[in-house]
């Protein structure tokens, strides 16, 4: 059995964490992947990320599907390079998920990753029940689980959606942020029923961005987010809201000081967003079927 596991949302998902690039592009390595596991601090909590000769670990049980737009498929053991860029310089939230729900699932993992820069739920992934016309990359995202599903050998159980997404959408604070809430609960509801899942686990990633305190605009997205994760009975008990706010690290200690919608490419953000997701999804299989919110 391949337990399988979506992952979906824009271009903090498609992943902006640099693991070892250097030079004055990237800040003199600050904030690198390959400069944290070197602090005492952080090299018990990142020693699983390399093997014992220093080399970077290739994950076999937990495999990745990932279909950049307009790109090949890049499928394969869990490690490095599962993001837009042409190298294995870079990693998203998959790294550490892969990890959490790999150590703690016996049967072989599939990440199905969807995730496409600059889309805002309001229109791109806009689902089909929040009316209006359905986003070109809800259909997208469908299409890619589907195809990623074919390609896997043996049974297999859809066994949860992650969803880490909100820049787009709060950079238009009039027109989308008001309806975020109501969109996300469709998207999830669309997303179990388009697939198939009536409770299928959901974790719900708060946006993290630049600050741990946030303007107004960016707050209330923030809000809905968890709103729409907690406030909403009719979603069932198998869904949980992961905070990330505090997983913000400062610009000048990160690889891309001017890149505050991606987290300032901060490794370190990357690796905990993903820990997060990968805890808060494990919670979400655990609760016990239902209406309600929590239990």
């Amino acid at each position: 059995m391949t337990q399988v596991f979506i992952l979906a949302g824009q271009s903090n998902m498609e992943g902006q964490a640099v693991v070892d690039l250097t030079g004055p592009d990237y800040n003199d390595a600050r904030g690198t992947l390959a400069t944290l596991i070197k602090e005492p601090r952080l090299a018990r909590q990142m020693r699983h990320l390399q093997n014992p000769n220093g080399s970077w670990r290739i994950r076999k049980d937990v495999r990745v599907w990932y279909k950049p737009e307009n790109a090949p498929v890049k499928a394969g053991p869990l490690g490095f390079g599962f993001t837009p860029y042409l190298d294995v310089h870079h990693f998203g939230p998959e790294l550490q998920l892969g990890h959490v729900v790999g150590d703690a699932i016996r049967d072989d993992i599939l990440l199905i990753k969807c995730a496409w820069g600059g889309k805002s739920l309001y229109r791109d992934f806009r689902p089909p029940s929040a009316g209006g016309v359905t986003g070109k990359y809800y259909h997208l995202m469908m299409a890619n689980i589907r195809e990623a599903l074919g390609s896997v050998r043996g049974p297999v159980e859809l066994a949860g959606f992650v969803w880490y997404h909100g820049w787009n959408d709060g950079v238009d604070p009039q027109t989308a942020v008001p309806e975020y809430e109501s969109n996300l609960v469709h998207l999830i509801q669309d997303v179990r029923r388009d697939l198939g899942v009536a409770e299928l686990p959901v974790v719900v990633g708060e946006i993290t961005g630049a600050w741990r305190d946030a303007p107004p605009e960016w707050t209330r997205l923030r809000d809905a987010q968890r709103a729409a994760a907690e406030r909403h009975p009719e979603l069932g008990r198998r869904i949980v809201f992961a905070p990330t706010r505090d997983f913000v690290r400062k610009s000048e200690d990160s690889p891309n000081p001017g890149h505050g919608h991606h987290e300032f490419g901060n490794a370190e953000t990357y690796f905990l967003v993903g820990d997060a997701l990968g805890k808060g999804i494990l919670r979400a299989r655990r609760r016990k079927p239902g209406l309600g919110v929590g239990a």
